[in-house]
């Protein structure tokens, strides 16, 4: 029987428009866990192919107290389909989100704050009418995303947004930082975190509601390409620095005249894989113990007062005793480098304890376990043992904080004249609002001091926590700055807080944020934002410390006007909003105000967004756009594999093997130098992320018709196949002396 070369011929054709129309521009086919840095990935016929890099640009402009920055980020579109694209970025937690501005082509389109619902009613009407637009949403205090919709093929879009922050002031330096990576987070609740739900790979719990929503795909850092960039920054302080520093990246720095100070990144741009650290000193004596900064805005009166109480008058105290517990989250967030940190956090603790201390130390991951049933006097032979014991731990697990947290906080037998907790950890959670409501009901007579570890903690979570706790923030972000950092953090717990503190001005109907004025430790300024009613003459501080009274009064003249005081005020306000819903206060009730705020100062809230739409529309009537997801860079130090897990490591493995160059060593790197162990396969609640794309739209490939048309074809073949097998064989030479 004689097999027809129709049927081949005709498979070889079906298979021609995938050949034919190949993805323009876009990278190899790969595994999604194959990616080396963050990037956007397009679900083709022939597997995933990589996107063009997106790009950001940073600006910081920094005057006085408050810094104000742009970020500029461009999205391109190589592929014949039009897309949507969603976006999950950091920002300062105490930053406001005030300005959104798109660029297509020649065309600027202004963003305006509207009602969170509104805005997204006004985006989603936009998208289907075709038209460019895009949203930019908080889901966090420091994190947001930013859609944006009908992306056509072969365009570039530019978003460009703004934001202001205070700069932060503590032991005689100011300093900023600039989130570049979202930390994937614990998500705990009833419902199990697996495979990719939205724009996210968490799905939604009881605990973290908007789990899809702070989540994006992330992918093992150790490959060649990355996500760069490029930042720019401007300090005008208005008196001469002694230094200005970054401990994350090599920066260099140019003062120019009139004591401004320009910085640029050494290499020009960087892997957005950690949080940018800036920090300045000025010249001893040159900084003033007091600065007002000032703004009329809508008719009323608007100041930023950072008052630096004086030293007491006493060289020093007599030291009391405490009882110091330390927590040690030894999750899988915190494997490689940060693991490292925290033990040498930790061990420094440890070291400043005194015989007339008690103490414990809580290791948490999925679960916690305490190194003794309750605190003990600290006898050499206690610690010693504690830090054999911490020496050993190694990260592994999901970062279950709640339990570890509520029995740190619980008093035990011990008793010492204060108690302190020394919480180590990144931070890398989704249900935060569930610890700030632990921190508050169980509190009691503790303090609470966050130890932030990383290279990017989550610190909208560490400082509030802290300020919750009534204690500190400190950030260390590398193994190199435990000692300076954790010394600084114990001066303050041995030395006289001012508390009670009150803020008289001499005028009335005065709004003050914060209300409640917080306990200032050594070297931290007390900073507060008013609206007046009128000018006020002068500002009275009241406070204790110790058993010493403190007063100050300081008259309101000079300072500086400054652009951006009143939305500073808004924010604090929206802040101390925030924080009233942990205290009971009504959802309703301060969900209008926030709105309210975020509308009348232009300000990016929980219930307030910016849209930004085009008037005219440039999709196809009838095309809805496929939604991709934007890759995020995996920090900086973390282990990729030891943080999500073991599942697809063989499997990774595997797939590079098989996409190994000729006389290439083909295959994954040993996980452990030689004659060291090798890292210890984890499995833990938290799945490998994954990178969630969708399909291409069948615009350039009418696979539906074709593959109609190839059955057609193949069922005309089969009948004429048959027609053939039934009609006598015709006879040719080579069929000769053949029956």
């Amino acid at each position: 029987m004689r097999i027809p070369l129709l049927l081949p011929a005709l498979l070889v054709l079906l298979s021609l428009p995938a050949i034919a129309s190949p993805p323009r521009e876009l990278g190899r086919s790969l595994d999604p866990s194959e990616m080396g840095a963050g990037g956007l990935l397009f679900e083709t016929a022939d597997g995933f192919r990589e996107a063009p890099m997106i790009s950001t640009d940073v600006e910081i402009q920094v005057i006085g107290l408050i810094g104000r920055t742009r970020v500029t980020q461009k999205f391109s579109n190589p592929t014949n389909a039009w897309v949507e694209g969603v976006y999950v970025f950091p920002l300062p937690e105490n930053s406001a989100v005030d300005s959104l501005r798109m660029r297509v082509g020649d065309r600027m389109i202004e963003g305006h704050v509207q009602e969170r619902a509104r805005a997204k009613a006004t985006y989603r009407k936009a998208k289907s009418q075709g038209r460019k637009a895009s949203l930019v949403e908080q889901e966090r205090p420091n994190l947001f995303t930013t859609s944006i919709a009908n992306l056509g093929p072969d365009e570039e879009v530019e978003v460009i947004l703004t934001y202001q922050e205070d700069i932060h002031y503590d032991q005689g330096r100011f300093s900023l930082r600039f989130p570049m990576v979202v930390a994937p987070r614990f998500i705990p609740g009833k419902t199990r975190v697996e495979g990719f739900s939205g724009s996210g790979w968490g799905e939604n719990t009881a605990e973290a509601p908007d789990a899809a929503r702070i989540t994006p795909p992330v992918s093992d850092p150790s490959g060649p390409r990355s996500h760069l960039v490029t930042i720019r920054a401007e300090i005008d302080t208005g008196f001469a620095l002694e230094e200005v520093e970054s401990s994350s990246h090599p920066i260099l720095v140019r003062a120019t005249e009139k004591n401004v100070y320009r910085v640029l990144l050494e290499g020009g741009s960087v892997p957005a894989n950690a949080d940018f650290l800036l920090d300045w000193r000025p010249i001893v004596g040159a900084a003033p113990g007091a600065a007002l900064f000032r703004e009329e805005w809508r008719g009323e009166h608007y100041a930023l007062l950072m008052v630096l109480p004086p030293m007491p008058k006493i060289a020093s105290q007599t030291r009391v005793s405490r009882e110091m517990i330390v927590v040690i989250d030894t999750s899988g967030s915190m494997g490689g480098e940060s693991i490292v940190q925290a033990r040498r956090a930790v061990d420094f603790a440890l070291g400043t304890l005194r015989p007339d201390d008690a103490f414990n130390v809580i290791r948490f991951d999925s679960n916690f376990h305490k190194l003794f049933d309750s605190a003990r006097p600290a006898t050499s032979l206690a610690i010693a043992g504690a830090r054999s014991w911490v020496g050993r731990l190694e990260a592994d697990g999901g970062t279950n904080m709640l339990p570890a947290l509520e029995a740190a906080l619980t008093p035990g037998r011990e008793s010492r004249a204060v108690r302190q907790v020394i919480f180590v950890t990144d931070g890398a959670v989704g249900n935060e609002s569930a610890l700030f409501d632990t921190i508050l009901r169980n509190l009691g007579q503790s303090r609470l001091y966050t130890v932030g570890i990383g290279a990017a903690p989550n610190s909208h979570f560490m400082s509030k926590a802290a300020e919750f706790g009534r204690g500190t923030f400190t950030y260390v972000a590398h193994p190199g700055e435990v000692a300076k950092k954790m010394g600084a953090l114990f001066r303050k717990l041995e030395s006289p807080i001012l508390h009670d503190l009150v803020v008289d001005w001499d005028v009335a109907g005065v709004e003050t944020w914060p209300r409640r004025v917080p306990d200032v430790y050594l070297d931290e300024p007390v900073v507060i934002a008013a609206r007046l009613p009128k000018e006020a003459g002068k500002v009275i501080l009241r406070g204790r410390r110790g058993g010493e009274e403190v007063t100050l009064e300081l008259p309101l003249e000079g300072g500086s006007n400054h652009s951006g005081v009143a939305r500073l005020w808004a924010r604090r306000k929206i802040a101390a909003l925030m924080d009233s819903l942990h205290e009971g206060e009504s959802v309703d009730r301060v969900s209008v105000e926030v709105a309210s705020l975020g509308v009348r100062h232009h300000r990016v809230t929980r219930w307030s967004s910016l849209v930004a739409v085009d008037v005219t529309p440039t999709a196809p009537v009838g095309v809805v756009p496929d939604t991709r997801a934007v890759a995020s860079l995996l920090p900086r130090g973390w282990d990729f594999f030891r943080f999500f897990g073991a599942a697809r490591r063989e499997a990774t493995a595997e797939g590079r093997r098989r996409n190994a160059l000729p006389g290439s060593a083909g295959g994954a790197q040993p996980l452990a130098a030689p004659g060291k162990p090798a890292i210890r396969p984890v499995s833990i609640s938290q799945p490998m992320a994954r990178v969630q794309i969708g399909r291409l739209p069948q615009g350039a490939t009418p696979s539906a018709l074709l593959v109609s048309i190839g059955g057609l074809i193949l069922g005309s073949a089969g009948i004429a196949w048959r027609c053939m097998r039934q009609s006598p064989p015709r006879r040719g030479p080579a069929d000769l002396g053949h029956t």
